[in-house]
């Protein structure tokens, strides 16, 4: 199938891998497309946020549904549009299960405050969906022709990152926050920066020299400027190599 990435405002990858950049926080969503299964990776801020991502899949994939949603860590811009994918398999490091549940009103309350309308926001923690399966150290999905890496390699950005990797004409590693290139990398309450450049070691490990990493806000970047920001995190919080 011919993809006309641009036309839904999605910037192509590899053969059947895009991404785009959401409006508001200019948050990553990922897409990666087999013979017979189609995962997200992270479904927006809101559930219109969601919807809107459904629709544009739909619209890559001529009419396939998202099969299979992996979350990159638990935080609202990520998170909060994954109810609309109701009958997608759901995906998230381990903890994740029961965080998210837990950490409900948190979640309504951070989105508030970056922004999301009142509403919104409520409805949209009301009907959370929390990943069924959950990822210790590495799950390996076969969509059909393409298989894809999910590999918990955190914590680092927050207590559950996860990263996809995906294989073929070249590689791609969707990093989540871990990788930031729009600005400096978060580190909320729930970073824990003692075990942030070892994620990204992590992250280099799994893509090498030459992959495309997708950061989860900003521009694609390579491994250089992944082990730039490894560096830089490292004397930020005064990490021993």
């Amino acid at each position: 199938m011919d993809i006309d990435w641009e036309a839904q405002g999605w910037e192509r990858l590899g053969n059947g891998v895009g991404r785009c950049r959401l409006a508001g926080w200019d948050c990553t969503s990922g897409l990666v497309i087999g013979r017979d299964a189609v995962l997200l990776y992270d479904t927006g801020a809101t559930l219109a946020q969601g919807t809107e991502l459904r629709n544009q899949v739909t619209a890559l994939t001529g009419g396939r549904r998202v099969t299979h949603v992996a979350l990159s860590h638990p935080h609202f811009d990520h998170v909060l549009g994954t109810a609309v994918f109701a009958d997608a398999e759901v995906f998230g490091a381990v903890g994740m299960d029961t965080l998210l549940p837990r950490e409900r009103e948190e979640l309504r309350r951070d989105a508030v405050k970056m922004g999301v309308d009142e509403r919104e926001a409520a409805e949209a923690a009301e009907v959370l969906v929390a990943p069924r399966h959950t990822v210790t150290g590495e799950w390996t999905l076969d969509l059909g022709g393409r298989q894809v890496l999910l590999a918990n390699v955190g914590p680092g950005h927050s207590g559950h990152d996860l990263a996809v990797l995906v294989s073929g004409e070249r590689e791609v590693v969707f990093c989540g926050d871990l990788v930031e290139e729009s600005g400096e990398p978060q580190a909320g309450p729930d970073a824990i920066p003692s075990r942030w450049p070892a994620a990204l070691d992590r992250l280099l490990s799994l893509g090498g020299e030459d992959a495309v990493y997708v950061p989860g806000h900003g521009a694609v970047v390579d491994a250089d400027f992944v082990r730039r920001q490894r560096d830089e995190l490292a004397r930020r919080f005064e990490v021993s190599p």
